[in-house]
This record gives structure tokens, C-alpha cells and sequence, in this order.
């Protein structure tokens, strides 16, 4: 659903030229263009952390998984 957003002039001047440099055929497509490279290079450092169980280390996890793919290699 469109909607409307009130920019300043300069902000305007700034939204056509990288309209023109990131060749979008809108600023909506501008805007989202520019948002994704800049989240791209994001660490997802520490993502794990929320799965780790009280004292276990991501090296622990990492071990784990070896062993399992090890077992499944297995015919």
C-alpha cells in the first residue's frame, strides 16, 4: 500500500541521485536497495548464544555436530 513521507528538499536531491546511481526505476526501490547492502555485511556474531545451554560454549556445539555428521557419513 502506498503511502506519502514528507522529506526535505535536500533529502529529495539526495533520494534522485542515488535513485540514478543504484538504477531503480523507484525511490521506494532506491530506499530498499540501499537498506539491504547496508545490513548485508551485519556479524551475525553471537547468534547461537540464545541456544546455548548454562555453560556450554559454541566449541561445544561445533563437536557435537561433527560427531553427528560423522555417524550419518556412515553407510
Amino acid at each position: 500500500m502506498p503511502t506519502t513521507i514528507q522529506v526535505d528538499e535536500k533529502t529529495l536531491l539526495l533520494l534522485k541521485k542515488l535513485k540514478e546511481q543504484l538504477v531503480a526505476t523507484s525511490y521506494d526501490e532506491a530506499i530498499t536497495k540501499l537498506a539491504m547492502q547496508r545490513t548485508k555485511g551485519e556479524s551475525m556474531a553471537g547468534s547461537l548464544k540464545k541456544y546455548l545451554k548454562k555453560g556450554e560454549t559454541t566449541q561445544d556445539i561445533l563437536r557435537e555436530l561433527q560427531k553427528e555428521r560423522r555417524k550419518s557419513d556412515r553407510f
